[in-house]
């Protein structure tokens, strides 16, 4: 998985080159700050799904099954394009396919422009799509880069402390809908019932059109970014071959059981992590009476402790295996998020949030413990698990159709089951490496 070991700022072995403070060699570094910035990029993409979810339900009056298309669409962006993306890189290097990414999401963001002008639902999901395509060019490059960039027994804490940027592009999702997308404006059916035809209208047309500049600026960005990253240097490919020099094959993936049970544990944490963050301003509206711009500052809140347990979580490791780490994440999560379904109301709330603290290190963990020890079939592990980022669709949708039966209270029993999922993938993960 090394390309060149950690050394210290300033200090290289006999005929390497200058490395940073993280082992990287000083030509690499710009390289580098585009691929960290990758992950804040696309946390913000994300989690502003979250804020569309509830613009979306008020703009084109749907509801909570039909606003899931938003995320059913999005990951189905990473599950298709997963693979051919892994062909890029291996074919074409990491440049490539992360300027090819870049240039997806730019596209992508700017098809909100046309969407909004006029006004269907329809093609703000197209847009969606084509930006996750994009995402899943960075995902599936990104995440193996940073594991290649230093030495293999610090790639779990290296790829956690890349992702803590992931939760501050997410936190700047959320602020960026909360102050330009979502207007605070809520009217009920009474309301909406009182006005004439016209009012109505442009009531709905102006909540649609507050969706498109934010995404304009936000293409300018990320096209900028691709720029960037077509002028940089990249490392050069890593093998694709082991040390007897036989070619790794796709195949050869699925007869890595630890591999597959991270894919397994990879799709339910996904869906469970989407799931609660896309229903936390349905849920504190339906629980304690916030309206959107209120529900929007619990989910705020939720990402920040998300990304505090990022930082501290990765310190963490430095003292405790991270596989153990997260078997103790994964069961309180299931305390909290099981509170939030059973007791609802300010309590249930509470807890809701306070669970983004120990999702935090989930995602990457479960990402590093597949793909470690599979050499040159790193890539295509990899691409696999990005694959298993469609949990996010699947179980987003079943939460929306249980909130829609049964209340949105009794619809976070779902990612009580898939955090109890990814608890069984690090208890068995755990007893594997012990006994080999």
């Amino acid at each position: 998985m090394a390309m060149h070991a950690d050394m210290p700022l300033g200090r290289a072995s006999a005929g390497a080159p200058a490395a940073g403070a993280i082992g990287v060699p000083r030509r690499y570094l710009p390289a580098l700050v585009i691929t960290v910035s990758l992950f804040f990029l696309w946390g913000m993409a994300n989690n502003l799904n979250d804020i569309l979810i509830a613009q979306f339900r008020k703009a084109f009056t749907l509801s909570d099954f039909e606003t899931s298309f938003v995320q059913q669409v999005f990951y189905l962006g990473y599950f298709l394009l997963a693979v051919p993306a892994s062909v890029v890189m291996r074919r074409y290097g990491y440049k490539a396919a992360i300027v090819l990414g870049l240039l997806l999401y730019g596209t992508g963001a700017l098809l909100f422009y046309p969407a909004a002008s006029a006004g269907v639902y329809q093609l703000f999901l197209l847009g969606l799509f084509v930006i996750a395509a994009g995402l899943a060019f960075l995902e599936t490059s990104a995440n193996p880069l940073m594991g290649e960039l230093g030495d293999p027994a610090g790639a779990t804490r290296r790829l956690n402390w890349a992702q803590a940027a992931n939760p501050l592009g997410a936190l700047t999702g959320i602020l960026v809908g909360r102050y330009f997308i979502l207007s605070g404006i809520e009217h009920d059916e009474a309301a909406l019932a009182t006005m004439d035809a016209a009012a109505r209208n442009a009531f709905y047309r102006a909540e649609v059109q507050a969706i498109a500049p934010p995404y304009v600026v936000i293409a300018i960005v990320v096209l900028l970014f691709a720029l960037a990253a077509a002028l940089v240097v990249f490392p050069a490919n890593a093998a694709t071959t082991d040390e007897d020099g036989r070619e790794g094959r796709f195949l050869d993936v699925f007869r890595r059981p630890r591999l597959i049970a991270a894919v397994v544990a990879q799709f339910f944490y996904v869906g469970a992590q989407v799931g609660v963050w896309s229903y936390t301003i349905r849920y504190a509206q339906a629980n304690v009476g916030l309206n959107e711009r209120g529900g929007a500052d619990a989910l705020l809140l939720s990402l920040a402790l998300f990304a505090a347990g990022r930082f501290l979580g990765s310190a963490l490791m430095a003292r405790l295996a991270p596989v153990r780490l997260l078997l103790i994440f994964a069961g309180v999560s299931i305390a909290l998020i099981a509170v939030a379904a059973l007791a609802g109301g300010w309590l249930g709330l509470i807890a809701l949030v306070a669970a983004s603290f120990f999702m935090s290190i989930q995602f990457p963990t479960i990402f590093a413990l597949g793909i470690e020890g599979l050499g040159p079939l790193r890539r295509a592990g990899a691409s696999l698990i990005v694959m298993a980022i469609i949990g996010g669709a699947g179980l987003t949708a079943l939460m929306g159709l249980v909130s829609d039966l049964a209340g949105i209270t009794n619809a976070m029993l779902v990612p009580v089951v898939s955090f109890a999922v990814v608890a069984a993938f690090a208890w068995w993960a755990g007893r594997r490496m012990e006994t080999n």
